[in-house]
């Protein structure tokens, strides 16, 4: 088992992408859509992180409670899988939801259902750990 982070578009404030959680055979189990910051080379809190494979493990967030933890990011650290609606939720993590909706009105696309869908990731994850891939469309 293992999650695939595509990136589909790079804008000036997020980035979109869809997460696929993937089984042995590399048939998806599930998918949902991923929000995070703009590529700022890899500039902390402002800058999503570099495409690369990462391990994650599973982490009890004291602000956001179930999450992921991504190891060994280069420069970077606490990036976190976690519930997150709004580009301004993140701070170089990756918010996981269900759906894409302007909820506040900005014209931004948002994530929505994020809280339920990073439940139900980590609840379809059977290990500690787990390899996630990052690339970009």
């Amino acid at each position: 088992m293992r999650i695939q982070v595509i990136r589909l578009s790079y804008g000036k404030v997020q980035t979109i992408g869809r997460l696929m959680l993937l089984n042995e055979n590399d048939g998806i189990i599930n998918s949902y859509w991923t929000m995070e910051l703009p590529w700022k080379n890899n500039q902390r809190n402002v800058s999503c992180i570099p495409e690369n494979t990462y391990t994650a493990v599973k982490h009890q967030s004291p602000k956001f409670g179930d999450s992921l933890w991504l190891q060994n990011v280069p420069d970077r650290s606490e990036i976190l899988v976690h519930p997150a609606n709004y580009y301004h939720d993140l701070l170089g993590c990756i918010g996981v939801g269900n759906d894409l909706k302007d909820i506040d009105g900005d014209k931004m696309m948002d994530i929505t259902d994020s809280r339920n869908a990073v439940e139900e990731l980590l609840d379809l994850i059977k290990t500690n750990e787990i390899k996630i891939e990052i690339t970009s469309k």
